[in-house]
């Protein structure tokens, strides 16, 4: 511990860090990049792999870039800052192809060029504040709980960063602080969390709604609504408080294109939305196919998307886990969307899909660790891969989202 060492950087690892080896070791360094020589402090050594601190780059990567951001390496937003933007789609396209190598067991995946975000800056439309213990709001320190005070995030959309600028808030009991925004509509929302149930004191000269998240759960609109607006492709979505959408709306209009294409219907199918949130990709489907079964455990989302739903006859949207609902739907399922969590897809519902055997599923993925492994549990019940398209929603950071289309090799018995 504490030992400083020379590594040459060699690859960059799930997760975000480069890696290297020491004395046949495996070690992990932030903010190094593959072909890097570099001196590094070892902070923590376990039995397969070691962690270390960058000390100094010694030989730098031509993709090494000077981050703009004065906050990078403190806040933990953004990881990548410091590597040219058209070397993190690379880096990302070759961590989707050695996890679906590694763990989908796939010898040559047919994984795509990555879809990237131009410009990569100034993408969110959601972000998340935490307050300080001096009262002050930031993100989460880079591998702590601290916060980190900010004055201004280089990826969020301009109009939250001119919202968070002009904030005049009382932090005193607030939790955490949300600033939520309709990219396409322009709708603002403010959602707090809050440690009891009282209010903060709060002035803005923003039209915006407000809603508290009490500790106990319940949810309150202290101006206008619990809920804001976005359009994707021309559909409205209302999304709440609460519940999850996108944070890259341009990105997330891309998805739903590439699940269209994917998925290829000519009308007349019956389609599952697995996970579907606020109904982004089934209702976006619903006139393209002849009906749409929604599943969505989260009573705010399956509330939103039974609005979204509107005036679409074909529609049924069903609260619940997939797990439990899946297994009682008496109807054919011709095609599939799933849209998990982090992570992934139950076994249970895997093993369910396959016995109603979908002709096409597109696999909507945020995670290619649990992509890899549902993929190698589909393909072992008779489902091929075909394709996977990487799109990188979340530029300047390791994530990265996945679309990948998986086609029955054989009808169901």
């Amino acid at each position: 511990m504490g030992e400083t060492v020379i590594l040459r950087m060699t690859d960059m690892a799930h997760g975000g860090e480069a890696l290297g080896r020491f004395e046949g070791q495996v070690v992990f360094v932030p903010y190094a990049i593959p072909g890097e020589l570099v001196r590094a402090e070892i902070l923590e050594r376990r039995r397969h792999f070691a962690r270390a601190r960058l000390l100094e780059v010694l030989q730098p990567s031509p993709h090494r870039v000077e981050p703009p951001c004065p906050y990078f390496g403190h806040c933990g937003g953004c990881h990548w800052q410091h590597i040219k933007y058209s070397a993190q789609l690379e880096y990302k396209a070759a961590i989707v192809r050695n996890q679906l190598r590694r763990l989908g067991g796939l010898e040559d995946p047919p994984v795509e060029s990555p879809l990237g975000t131009i410009p990569p800056w100034g993408y969110r439309n959601h972000a998340q504040f935490t307050v300080s213990q001096d009262g002050f709001l930031g993100f989460l320190a880079a591998f702590s709980h601290q916060t980190v005070p900010i004055a201004r995030c280089l990826i969020l959309d301009e109009d939250l960063n001119d919202l968070y600028s002009s904030l005049d808030i009382e932090t005193a009991g607030v939790r955490r602080l949300s600033l939520r925004a309709g990219i396409n509509t322009g709708e603002l929302m403010l959602v707090l969390e809050m440690e009891g149930d009282e209010p903060p004191e709060l002035e803005l000269d923003f039209p915006i709604s407000v809603t508290m998240l009490t500790a106990d759960g319940q949810v309150a609109a202290l101006v206008g609504n619990t809920y804001f607006h976005e359009a994707v492709l021309g559909r409205r979505f209302r999304v709440s408080a609460n519940s999850f959408f996108q944070v890259n709306t341009i990105g997330a209009e891309a998805l739903v294109e590439i699940v269209s294409s994917y998925l290829e219907p000519i009308g007349g199918e019956v389609l599952l939305d697995a996970y579907c949130g606020v109904g982004t990709f089934g209702l976006s489907l619903a006139e393209r196919v002849g009906e749409v079964i929604g599943i969505e455990s989260h009573p705010a989302a399956i509330a939103d998307a039974e609005a979204n739903a509107g005036e679409l006859e074909n529609v049924t949207l069903i609260e619940g886990a997939v797990e439990d609902v899946l297994p009682e739907l008496e109807e054919q399922v011709d095609l599939a969307v799933l849209d998990p969590p982090r992570a992934g897809v139950a076994l249970q519902v895997i093993e369910t899909l396959a016995a109603i055997g979908p002709t096409r599923i597109a696999y909507v993925s945020c995670d290619p660790a649990t992509l890899a492994r549902d993929v190698r549990r589909l393909s072992e019940r008779d489902y091929q891969l075909v394709q996977v398209q990487p799109l990188d929603m979340f530029p300047q950071t390791y994530h990265i989202e996945c679309v990948a289309l998986l086609m029955r090799a054989s009808p169901p018995r």
